[in-house]
């Protein structure tokens, strides 16, 4: 595994991921102005190629997730627990001292893995998210970092 700063030249396998990941991905633009903004953009890669990624903000002593995707056939087998700790990581370097992050109210699964390392619920955003139907809402969650 090789962890490293996202560049504009992998835009085009990362949106493959956000794509299959997501019924509502995120576009190229979205992407670019991250980068262009200094996000802490980060690639995850497995034997040559990105297998996912992560995006996050930080200040004034937060940090915000804002988006974590994993490329589907590669779930459920450490990658994400990798990334995830490692932004961890990175953002108390920078003397974050809690980390937030927004998850669909229908992603049971996400829920699990952030609850798993340590997340827990802090607030609801209503209508935060697009879906099928109208709006979703999103379950604001934190972790204090020591």
């Amino acid at each position: 595994m090789n962890l490293r700063p996202m560049l504009e030249a992998d835009l085009g396998e990362v949106l493959q991921i956000e794509i299959a990941a997501y019924t509502f991905p995120w576009d190229r633009n979205i992407f670019k102005g991250c980068l262009r903004d200094n996000y802490c953009c980060r690639v995850l890669e497995l034997d040559g190629e990105i297998a996912a990624f992560a995006i996050m903000t930080l200040g004034a002593g937060e940090a915000h997730l804002l988006n974590l995707c994993v490329e589907p056939g590669r779930q459920n087998v450490g990658l994400g627990d990798h990334l995830l700790k490692s932004m961890l990581d990175y953002a108390g370097e920078h003397e974050a001292t809690v980390m937030f992050l927004e998850v669909r109210t229908s992603n049971s699964g996400a829920r699990s893995f952030y609850e798993r390392l340590g997340f827990v619920e802090v607030g609801l955003r209503n209508g935060y998210y697009p879906a099928r139907f109208g709006r979703e809402d999103a379950i604001i969650m934190a972790k204090e970092m020591a």
